[in-house]
């Protein structure tokens, strides 16, 4: 009774949120909610789910089962197919190829990448955890090793936009942590794509992409050896082929549409529109909300909005159909709603940063875009999104290294821990965890 009770108030928040969807007098305007209607818009909002996947699973599965089986030649079919891989075309890039696309790369994009590499790479390097070892008590030392993985794989989407700096995302974090085979994976990659993967110095490039290159990462094929690890992001055929394999290959999280949440009650109308704009612009099903306790502000980020919208088609569709400006009483109410929310990215004072418990990436002040994160400030624009940013941050160089914990005991030592050690494994029940003990403590 308890599961249906809560199933049925979990679909009544979704029917709520499917109302304000449909309240906007006009479909071509962000809708401004306020009293009861912010109430209901978090509530709906804060319970939503990650990416619907389950028109696309049937056919994602028979994809995955068909690289398992098939390997090469299941994958070159879809490629053939979907990835525009022509015949007789190699699924890895020759290096070559990839330096050649660096040469032919205009300057001014070859010194925008190296920018937005070395950023990138000095907070991975700042990020990354150091060894130690620590006396805990006389003849007990305890610490840990910090080791990386043996190998990941980097899906770079290439469908609505070429994404060369989801290279710079996942590949400087995982050279940081110093992993020694590092797969990038593509459909159609564009010139810049190429060249970023040139300036990093990656030598397999695969061009291929959707669920069958998740696959092939994760169960290995004759062109394209398994992974330990899988990152990056990707449409939906990829989020539920990675969601299929997770347990058979590690993976990140599954990444789902934009979302974006700005909080201000002072701030320029035209820069949090175009924040607004920015994030709308990357899916038609993105999330972007604007919250404030200022009045004035309302209309005046609406119509900057609105004017930024008549040459996004993109965007438009998104903040008609799932953007929203809640108007609320106080700052404190607004960083409240957007800690139930849990947003991708969040924009709001400084002064407020220490009121901030769940966001995957945290902008500060007007002067800090949301797009500086998705290019060249440092931290990593892969970040979690259907409220897993309650119980994560984005990609680090932590998903790429294995934190061993560590420990060393004398003929002292155990002296002093071997009595308790006996007393719990007895409480266990465990005799020859109690043994382990005993006999090192007769012999100290």
């Amino acid at each position: 009774m308890r599961k249906n009770a809560k199933r049925q108030a979990t679909h009544n928040k979704a029917m709520r949120f499917k109302a304000t969807r449909a309240k906007s007098t006009r479909k071509d305007v962000i809708r401004i909610l306020e009293g009861a209607e912010v109430a209901n818009f978090v509530n709906a909002v804060a319970v939503r789910a990650s990416t619907d996947l389950a028109d696309v699973q049937p056919a994602v599965r028979r994809i995955v089962a068909d690289v398992k089986r098939n390997g090469d030649r299941a994958v070159r079919r879809y490629a053939a197919r979907w990835d525009g891989l022509g015949k007789g075309e190699t699924l890895l890039v020759p290096e070559d190829e990839l330096h050649q696309a660096w040469e032919q790369t205009d300057p001014e994009l070859q010194k925008a990448i190296e920018h937005a590499a070395g950023n990138i790479r000095r907070h991975a390097e700042w990020q990354l955890p150091t060894e130690w070892r620590r006396d805990i008590e006389l003849g007990i030392s305890v610490g840990q090793l910090v080791r990386p993985l043996e190998s990941v794989g980097c899906y770079v989407p290439g469908g609505r936009y070429p994404l060369p700096s989801t290279v710079l995302m996942t590949v400087i974090p995982a050279q940081v942590a110093g992993v020694p085979q590092i797969r990038v994976v593509s459909p159609k990659p564009a010139q810049a794509t190429l060249a970023a993967a040139a300036f990093l110095g990656v030598r397999e490039f695969y061009r291929v992409g959707g669920a069958q290159a998740i696959a092939a990462l994760a169960y290995g094929t004759e062109e394209i050896p398994r992974v330990d690890k899988i990152v990056g992001p990707g449409n939906r055929y990829v989020t539920a082929a990675k969601k299929l394999v997770a347990f058979d290959c590690a993976i990140e999280f599954l990444a789902g549409p934009t979302e974006a949440v700005i909080i201000s009650e002072v701030g320029d109308p035209a820069c949090i529109a175009s924040d607004l704009v920015a994030q709308a612009e990357h899916d038609p099903d993105a999330l972007c909300v604007f919250i404030t306790p200022a009045t004035r502000l309302v209309k005046k980020v609406q119509n900057e909005i609105q004017k930024r919208m008549r040459v996004n088609t993109i965007a438009a569709q998104s903040l008609c159909r799932r953007g929203a400006i809640l108007r609320v009483d106080s700052l404190q109410e607004a960083v409240d709603a957007a800690n139930r929310i849990a947003p991708e990215h969040l924009t709001l004072p400084a002064k407020l940063a220490p009121l901030v418990q769940h966001a995957g990436a945290v902008f500060l002040d007007e002067f800090t875009p949301q797009a500086a994160g998705d290019y060249v400030s440092g931290p990593n624009h892969v970040l979690p999104t259907a409220a897993m940013a309650r119980v994560r941050g984005g990609l680090s160089v932590l998903d790429f290294v294995r934190v061993i914990g560590c420990q060393q005991v004398s003929p002292e030592g155990i002296k002093r821990i071997g009595p308790p050690g006996i007393t719990l494994a007895n409480a266990e029940g465990l005799k020859g965890h109690a043994e382990a003990f005993r006999v090192r403590c007769s012999h100290a």
